[in-house]
């Protein structure tokens, strides 16, 4: 077998020198417990105490398939098939985007700026679900629908909304060649697609070789093109005084908020992460 015994110890030994030269060494520890957690059901804290607990053959070889999987740099997150965002956890597969905490603050802003809020909200290219979903649970009063062009990433999403109990219409709509001739929303959320493809050498490999393209990358020709379709539809389908909230591509700040500006939209403004990068921009439509 690959380990001296079958241990929480031994497991962590191994688990330690067979990454220790691919991750830095604080990613293999939360590596370690994220798959803990996942497999024998320690927390950090009962991993501390559990050292030289026994565990099953079966599950020793849970960890040493994982460890195959990061060797290859497959995301934590598709090993185990889920993610936590904003106090819940959602399915992801490799039709869906990791939903990651830039977009947690994304969701955040819209729920502390709406408190108490009754109307109709729509998210455009949903993935997993995850910003209507969480919406939907948060802003108890609003009416969430939500598109993808994916139907794979829309059968994960309603997966999330079946086990989350939550109340979102997921419908199937390319933003590029709209078709929707429905109601008209107070809000509209989008967290595009915005990595130019000449940025595709700077990302690493977990994200490149396994999250989905489609809704990760635009053409360096024109990377405003899912803004300016979703600003097109908003002057149909947002209500006056409707609020639209984007996630961006930092290098596009500027760019982003005078699409807007040209459009019918004031009270603009745009607002840094956590990391300090102009990551949101919001409006409101005259």
């Amino acid at each position: 077998m690959f380990v001296k015994e079958n241990t929480v110890s031994a497991i962590k030994e191994y688990f330690f020198s067979s990454l220790q030269d691919l991750y830095p060494k604080l990613e293999v520890e939360s590596f370690f417990h994220i798959l803990c957690d996942h497999f024998l059901g320690y927390n950090r804290a009962q991993v501390a105490i559990s050292l030289k607990k026994t565990i099953s053959e079966s599950e020793l070889l849970k960890f040493y398939y994982a460890i195959k999987d990061l060797k290859k740099f497959k995301p934590v997150q598709f090993i185990i098939g889920t993610q936590f965002f904003y106090d819940n956890e959602f399915k992801v597969t490799e039709h869906t985007l990791i939903p990651r905490p830039e977009t947690e603050e994304l969701v955040d802003l819209i729920v502390k700026d709406n408190a108490g809020f009754h109307g109709c909200i729509l998210d455009i290219g949903t993935g997993s679900g995850a910003i209507a979903i969480s919406l939907d649970k948060a802003l108890v009063n609003s009416t969430l629908t939500a598109f993808d062009v994916s139907k794979d990433a829309l059968e994960t999403a309603k997966e999330n909304n079946l086990a989350i109990n939550s109340n979102v219409d997921f419908q199937y709509h390319d933003i590029l060649k709209p078709t929707y001739n429905r109601e008209a929303f107070d809000i509209i959320v989008s967290n595009p697609p915005y990595v130019l493809e000449s940025e595709k050498e700077l990302m690493k490999a977990n994200v490149l070789e396994f999250e989905p393209h489609l809704a990760l990358f635009v053409e360096d020709s024109d990377p405003l093109l899912f803004y300016k379709s979703i600003i097109e539809f908003c002057e149909l389908h947002l209500v006056s005084g409707g609020k639209l909230y984007f996630e961006i591509n930092e290098k596009y700040d500027e760019e982003t908020a005078k699409l807007l500006s040209d459009n019918n939209f004031s009270e603009i403004e745009v607002i840094k992460d956590m990391q300090g990068k102009n990551r949101i921009v919001k409006g409101i439509k005259n």
